[in-house]
């Protein structure tokens, strides 16, 4: 480990990974509560925000054009200043229409500085360190969503919604613009191909970045929706139950970068679904607080395992195609992510457990595909 973090790559994507973590997890830990209590939204507008929130991750393939023109880390670096300001605004504009554009400007800076983040990481680390690489930022941003949910939790009964926005976005542009005073770049890499690339060996890490889109995005926009909703968690709990889950994820994310060099990638994405299928189940059978709050930790943990499915590419994939490849990636990654919460909003309003059985479903399907994952050494 002590020969990764001495790479200047590392501590910039470090650094800008926790205000990218810390901007998304202070909107996510306030906007059901800010949505139901301060501009009164129901079901159908909550799906179609989380819809619009995914609009910038279907267009990340633009970031392959982007870096014609701006470094891939000063691009990092640009995308967390708009990500900050995003947050920042929220407070601002508490009605529908006002949520859509301050979403649209905050995910913005988070799905491309995803974009850019995989892309540096596989890039600068190789296929023994890309996975430690990638649990120690999981780490770094479980610490720093920590952080955000003390501070909710002590400032939440002394500032106003818009005043914890601006206070949390303004920080984050604070870090962005310490990104722009860096040089951590390494001249010697090989260049990127700019344009896109959709090569026909590389169809399984499309499919289960396609899958892995569709069935997360279940869990994110409805996961936390339903305990506020239907199980009534205030903010208060809402924040312990954050608190509790990023403690669990900060020991945990280091041995599963561990366990993906140990066990390979097949074997980690095979527990992940098999673990996701029987959670989603549980969502539509789980009647009390305690025993929703448990799935809710559980699922999150197995977030953590998707990495795998970025660093198999790695294995698989021509060092010149990671920037396209991950681009390209995120976009099919967030083309059923773009409809999918308007859709699970309606089909909410039928009833609430069929958005969960299709979760169950989508775990099930990506458990026999990932079978077929095979890599030479």
């Amino acid at each position: 480990m002590k020969n990764i973090t001495i790479n200047p790559m590392y501590r910039y994507l470090i650094i800008l990974t926790i205000a990218s973590t810390v901007g998304l997890q202070a909107w996510r830990t306030l906007f059901n509560n800010f949505a139901v209590e301060i501009a009164g939204l129901d079901g159908a507008q909550v799906g179609i925000i989380q819809s619009v929130r995914e609009i910038p991750g279907f267009l990340a393939l633009l970031t392959v054009y982007f870096i014609l023109f701006i470094k891939e880390h000063r691009l990092s670096a640009l995308a967390v200043l708009v990500l900050g300001a995003g947050v920042a605004a929220t407070g601002f504009f508490p009605t529908f229409g006002g949520l859509i554009l301050t979403t649209l400007i905050m995910s913005s800076g988070f799905h491309y500085y995803e974009t850019t983040n995989q892309s540096l990481t596989l890039q600068y680390f190789d296929k023994f360190k890309s996975p430690l690489v990638f649990g120690s930022q999981r780490r770094f941003a479980a610490a720093s969503n920590i952080m955000v949910g003390i501070f909710i939790l002590f400032a939440q009964p002394l500032l106003s919604y818009r005043q914890m926005y601006l206070t949390i976005g303004g920080l984050i542009v604070l870090m962005a613009i310490w990104g722009f005073l860096q040089k951590p770049a390494d001249e010697d890499m090989p260049p990127q191909r700019k344009k896109m690339v959709l090569k026909k060996r590389y169809w399984l890490f499309y499919f289960l970045t396609f899958m892995a889109g569709a069935r997360r995005q279940i869990f994110i926009a409805f996961a936390v929706f339903l305990m506020v909703k239907n199980f009534h968690f205030s903010v208060r709990e809402i924040t312990l139950l954050f608190l509790l889950n990023n403690a669990i994820n900060f020991y945990l994310s280091p041995m599963i970068g561990k366990a993906i060099v140990r066990f390979g990638e097949r074997k980690i994405l095979s527990l992940e679904y098999a673990s996701l299928l029987v959670v989603f189940i549980g969502y539509t059978l789980v009647q009390h607080k305690l025993g929703l709050a448990l799935l809710y930790i559980i699922d999150h943990i197995f977030f953590n395992f998707a990495i795998a499915i970025r660093t198999y590419f790695q294995k698989i994939g021509a060092p010149e195609d990671i920037a396209s490849s991950m681009a390209v990636g995120f976009t099919i990654n967030h083309i059923s992510a773009v409809a999918l919460p308007a859709i699970g909003g309606l089909i909410w309003m039928i009833d609430y457990r069929l958005v969960f059985l299709a979760g169950a479903a989508m775990s099930l399907i990506s458990l026999l595909a990932c079978q077929m994952i095979r890599i030479r050494d």
